[in-house]
């Protein structure tokens, strides 16, 4: 334990998500050791992000103006919506350069024990969305995980009384991996979503 200022940053930086008691300690060091130019310039990208960044008022991505850049983006199909848990999802989906319709990011996802409901997510909206008629495909690409897969299992039932083909992201084994290290769940869904070569 230390005390004052440098206890306080150790503090603040373990509250952060993944930061241990070990990485914030570290990381405190590395500010209270580093020249007051490049702290000036953390301490203001910190500021700017809090000042500017929001979500777009479309699909809840992160942007700097009402709407983000790919809701604004002309050449982009709306016929197909793509569903994801967070921001970061879309910035993952987009690094593919596969992907060409919008997205709609619902917040997170289901998970009782958390009590996260679907009326804690953007789950309203999506439906809104929905209601206008454009788009024919929802494709769900929530994380393969109980969550995700509850998540995901819900909006199916939701949306296909209206009419649109819904779709899930594939699962499998990664490429480069090895069938004995793969685990039964991660084999089964690459046996479930084999195709025809």
């Amino acid at each position: 334990m230390y005390e004052g200022a440098i206890q306080d940053l150790i503090d603040e930086l373990g509250r952060l998500p993944g930061v241990g008691p070990k990485s914030a300690q570290r990381i405190a060091f590395h500010v209270l050791s580093a020249d007051p130019a490049d702290v000036n310039r953390l301490a203001g990208a910190l500021r700017k992000v809090k000042d500017l960044v929001r979500f777009c008022t479309t699909c809840y991505n992160v942007a700097e103006s009402e709407q983000c850049r790919i809701c604004r983006d002309p050449r982009r199909t709306d016929e197909v919506l793509c569903v994801v848990e967070e921001p970061k999802d879309v910035v993952a989906i987009e690094r593919t350069g596969e992907f060409r319709g919008r997205y709609h990011v619902l917040g997170g996802a289901i998970n009782p024990l958390e009590g996260i409901g679907p009326d804690n997510l953007r789950i309203r909206e999506l439906m809104t969305r929905l209601g206008s008629g454009a788009v024919r495909e929802l494709i769900l690409a929530t994380d393969p995980n109980t969550e995700g897969e509850a998540t995901a299992t819900y909006l199916a039932l939701m949306v296909k009384p209206m009419g649109i083909a819904v779709t899930r992201l594939a699962s499998g084994l990664p490429v480069g991996g090895d069938l004995e290290y793969a685990d039964e769940i991660t084999l089964g869904r690459a046996f479930e979503g084999r195709r025809a070569v």
